[in-house]
């Protein structure tokens, strides 16, 4: 009596490399310390930012006539006394304080508040009602909330997308350079093991964000920043979407790099055409985070739309159609990368020597 073994298909083949991709990584003690200092560093800049904003100084309001007695009733003011309406707003201008408060019969509490180019909130919530708000020059964010979160996305996808992609190359090239690969791909097809390694590192990565994102949101809930995290919200469960669909993408082309190398001393510079897909998107929204045509390009163009499009979202100025319309190309785009990228991987992987050129892999 003779039994019968049979290979396995393709997907489970698939899903053995990447579970063996994800061990090795979760071995690693370097990438599990890593990983929580991230998490940890994330959390601690959001519960520290909230603990300098309670202990700043108290904000200086300009007040006139009978609302100073308002403003000094509720004690968490520097009042610089004005002598008219025109001198509060002038010292608004000037900068010298953050908003005016002036006397106003039509408002309920009294008063009325003066501010440059946003709401001061700070002064609104102070007084027991909500008096009426009139803004000299309006603005529709907070510069410095844009800015935290257009560096808050240009960094998780830079450093994600950098550590995780240099993490496979790294591995392409120890194989290829040690002649394991020659082993596995006597066993295991070439594409079925650049995709294992892929989704192997691609759920890693996305993990990694998820992770972010969760303590994020956990930790503006916990200290009171819920009002931010309604605002931030939505564009962060686009970046996550996003990111999710444009590492693999990347994936593959670190993938495809590295296997045209066959020394680790020859890696840097065939992955600088990468690295390079990964910095631009990551300066571009730190730079033109309040410049809607740069964004709006940044959204639509595939390796940058992770951090174009969920930044378009918080800023209100994408119509609900259109992040749909850039994850589709996105979502094209990582195809038709994958193709070109496991061809060159193919080609690539068991020629040793010299550098592999672009076009020789291309062509096989």
């Amino acid at each position: 009596m003779t039994t019968s073994f049979s290979a396995p298909g393709s997907v489970a083949t698939t899903w053995l490399v990447a579970e063996r991709e994800i061990r090795m990584r979760l071995r690693s003690k370097a990438f599990v310390i890593s990983t929580v200092i991230l998490l940890l560093a994330v959390l601690a800049s959001i519960v520290i930012g909230n603990v300098v904003s309670s202990s700043a100084e108290p904000t200086k309001v300009a007040a006139v006539g009978s609302a100073i007695q308002a403003v000094s009733d509720t004690g968490q003011f520097d009042v610089i006394e004005a002598g008219d309406r025109a001198d509060a707003e002038q010292l608004v201008r000037d900068g010298e304080v953050e908003a005016a408060v002036v006397p106003d019969e039509s408002s309920p509490t009294g008063v009325s508040v003066i501010g440059l180019d946003d709401a001061p909130g700070g002064v609104l919530s102070s007084l027991s009602i909500s008096p009426s708000l009139e803004l000299l020059e309006p603005l529709e964010h907070n510069p410095v909330l844009i800015y935290l979160v257009s560096f808050g996305f240009g960094i998780a996808f830079f450093m994600s997308a950098l550590t995780f992609g240099q993490i496979i190359a790294q591995s392409v090239v120890e194989e290829k350079q040690t002649r394991i690969v020659e082993i596995l791909m006597a066993t295991v097809p070439v594409r079925v093991l650049l995709a294992g390694k892929i989704i192997g590192n691609s759920l890693l990565a996305f993990g990694q964000i998820a992770g972010i994102s969760a303590i994020a949101g956990i930790a503006l809930l916990a200290t009171g920043q819920d009002i931010l995290l309604a605002d931030v919200g939505p564009s962060l469960v686009w970046f996550v979407v996003f990111f999710a669909a444009g590492f693999v993408m990347l994936a593959a082309l670190y993938s495809a790099a590295a296997a045209l190398v066959s020394r680790t001393e020859d890696l840097g510079s065939a992955l600088t055409p990468v690295t390079m897909l990964v910095m631009i998107p990551y300066f571009a929204v730190i730079f033109f985070n309040d410049n809607n045509l740069v964004l709006t390009i940044m959204s639509y163009v595939p390796f940058a739309a992770p951090v174009g499009m969920p930044m378009r979202v918080f800023l209100g100025t994408a119509a609900w159609w259109e992040p749909l319309l850039s994850l589709a190309i996105l979502l094209a785009t990582t195809a038709i990368v994958l193709l070109i990228g496991s061809r060159v991987y193919a080609n690539g992987l068991l020629r040793t020597g010299g550098r592999v050129k672009l076009g020789e892999a291309l062509k096989g």
